[in-house]
């Protein structure tokens, strides 16, 4: 349990502002004994963080916070979604588990094996993912307590082809996709974000991926958060899989700054 204060962070932001810029994937760090449990070479081990990771999406939101008129808090997971992913159902309601690629992964973006069979991922699940989720929860509830609403914007980043995990990759794959929910996604906040985000070259909805990031604690039960995810295709600012940023990180900071600022601005 020592591990996992440093495995995220919670940057503050302004004390007015109800908008969490969430940063889950972007992090390629593998704790010395997780890489252990982990059965792949170092050069496949690169290849598949390439593929998995969502690559240069913190310095989006960093530069976001930094333009924004009122500076969001930020989020970030500090590990990689290879040691847990904090974003899946711990449970059976995770569907990507048919895929092996639950809570945590014992399958590759390619659905080779990534660890062994029988592995037992509930050490992983109470080292990292379990701190991770009441670290979360207890940040919306303080925005909550302070402003009366929390504001969730999950930044995403995806491959521009369909990789092999993927259980809906023969929809569209739009430059944006926006993923929504049905309770907690409102119609403001959606519109705030095609509006931000337009001028790249079409947005599209929950396709090839759909929902967004809600706390347990709070989903499907406390309207006053609300929450989407903003998926950016990654041939609009980067060299897939895994290369440098392009000139088009810039112009989506951008965009994500007005849309901090539009969702701040928004009951």
């Amino acid at each position: 349990m020592t591990d996992a204060p440093h495995s995220f962070q919670l940057l503050p932001g302004a004390p007015h502002s109800p908008v969490l810029l969430h940063v889950p994937h972007s992090s390629r760090e593998l704790p010395p004994d997780v890489r252990d449990g982990i059965v792949l070479d170092a050069e496949d081990l690169a290849r598949e963080l390439d593929h998995i990771t969502d690559s240069h999406t913190e310095r989006i939101a960093d530069l976001a916070a930094g333009a924004a008129g009122t500076t969001p808090w930020r989020f970030v997971n500090r590990l990689s979604r290879l040691v847990v992913d904090p974003e899946r159902f711990p449970d059976e309601r995770e569907e990507m588990t048919a895929v092996g690629m639950g809570a945590v992964y014992t399958r590759t973006t390619h659905r080779a094996e990534l660890r062994p069979d029988g592995f037992d991922a509930r050490p992983l699940l109470e080292r990292y993912f379990e701190p991770y989720a009441r670290a979360m929860t207890a940040a919306v509830a303080d925005r909550l307590a302070t402003v009366g609403r929390a504001v969730i914007i999950d930044v995403h980043s995806y491959p521009t082809e369909p990789l092999p995990y993927e259980l809906h990759g023969d929809g569209p794959r739009p430059p944006i996709c926006l993923g929504t929910d049905r309770r907690h996604t409102p119609p403001a906040l959606l519109a705030s974000a095609r509006a931000a985000f337009d001028g790249f070259g079409g947005i599209g909805t929950d396709s090839p991926f759909a929902g967004t990031y809600v706390p347990l604690e709070h989903y499907g039960r406390d309207t006053r958060v609300s929450a989407l995810m903003v998926e950016i295709r990654r041939d609009v600012y980067m060299k897939e899989p895994g290369g440098p940023a392009g000139p088009g990180l810039e112009a989506l900071a951008t965009a994500l700054a007005e849309l901090v600022d539009a969702a701040g601005n928004t009951d």
